[in-house]
């Protein structure tokens, strides 16, 4: 397996870089965090003018047909510049939703418009108390002489605030997937700011009227394209994890060469040099297990063999995050857990990344039971 990416694929990524570099700096980052949505617009159009939001739809939707793969560079680049506005679950959680499951009608109503980035989804899926089980237990949906009617509640919906359509999760004889309006009656957001600075919202559906045609696919047979999607996504978090455990590196290794103790830059204690090397050595085995999901991902026909790369990439990522993102507070010091440093931001990413889509001991129970 080729562990490198294209030439292709690296002149994107450095296209973001640039951009990233450019207009989406610290600074430019923080006073997005602060603004009313937590979003940038013109960022926004900028990732769809440059074919971000496209990467990953088939060409008869209007994208580029490609994968995971393609996308861990653009992700990487991400993670470095700690990018909030919720690309994975437009175009790797939601977004994919609707390639696999939609109808020709549907995906021609949505896939265009998200790839202009005129629209942005999200998927709610996570229920309170259900920890990373995707089954859907309180949020309900039941026929009716017009559609369908929703009801129930879901939790930690990354980027539901600005989403324009929502892809629900709900329980209609199984797990089944519908395409819901943000602005629809009976839908209630309570939005709020994670810990890293994106933000999320807790979703209430109070007797929500869904037209038939809200329904993604058939009624109750959702779980297996929404397990799929979840995968998807997480190997694209795994790729945000590596670009922002590479900050966390490059930063700390500033930081020991320039930062002085008894007259020597402190980078010069060859004890201080053995855990930089630690945390590039964790972020480098990382990276490979991240590049080697992606590839099951796109590539494996086996659902089994496709869990079982994400599951041990996440388990990867959850330590290397860990390792990485304390060692590099540690450190800096005590300067390191301010607000004024990005190094404090990247340690709330990485810490976020652990969590999401599953931790590593969620992780290690699904990896066991598919041994």
């Amino acid at each position: 397996m080729n562990f490198e990416y294209t030439e292709e694929q690296q002149q994107l990524a450095d296209s973001v870089r640039k951009y990233l570099s450019g207009k989406y700096d610290f600074e430019a980052r923080k006073a997005i965090i602060n603004s009313g949505s937590g979003f940038s617009n013109e960022a926004w159009s900028t990732f769809a003018e440059m074919g971000l939001t496209a990467i990953t739809f088939g060409e008869d939707d209007g994208g580029f047909g490609g994968g995971a793969v393609d996308m861990m560079a653009p992700m990487e680049a991400f993670g470095e510049a700690l990018v909030v506005e919720p690309l994975l679950d437009t175009v790797g959680l939601a977004g994919r939703l609707i390639a696999r499951l939609g109808s020709a009608t549907q995906r021609a109503a949505l896939l265009p418009k998200v790839i202009e980035g005129s629209c942005k989804l999200t998927c709610a899926y996570l229920e309170r108390g259900e920890r990373y089980d995707a089954a859907p237990k309180a949020t309900t949906a039941r026929r009716t002489s017009e559609g369908w009617e929703l009801n129930g509640e879901k939790i930690v919906v990354m980027g539901a605030g600005v989403a324009d359509k929502l892809v629900v999760s709900a329980d209609a004889g199984g797990t089944s997937l519908f395409i819901v309006d943000r602005q629809a009656a009976g839908v209630e957001l309570s939005g709020y700011r994670t810990v890293d600075g994106q933000r999320a919202a807790d979703v209430r559906f109070k007797g929500v009227k869904l037209p038939a045609d809200a329904l993604l696919g058939e009624a109750g047979k959702g779980a297996e394209a929404l397990d799929e999607a979840i995968d998807f996504a997480t190997a694209l978090l795994c790729a945000d994890a590596i670009g922002a455990m590479k900050y966390a590196n490059e930063a700390t290794l500033e930081y020991l060469k320039t930062r002085k103790q008894f007259g020597v830059a402190i980078g010069s204690f060859q004890v201080l040099q053995h855990r930089i090397v630690d945390m590039v050595i964790v972020t480098e085995q990382a990276r490979s297990m991240a590049i080697l999901a992606a590839a099951r991902v796109d590539g494996s026909s086996d659902a089994d063999e496709r869990r079982r790369a994400v599951s041990m990439a996440k388990i990867k990522i959850a330590d290397a995050a860990r390792q990485v993102s304390q060692e590099a507070i540690q450190l800096h010091g005590g300067m390191g857990m301010t607000e004024e440093m990005k190094v404090s931001h990247t340690f709330r990413r990485l810490t976020m990344i652990a969590q999401r889509f599953g931790d590593a001991d969620h992780h290690l129970e699904r990896y066991a039971a598919l041994s």
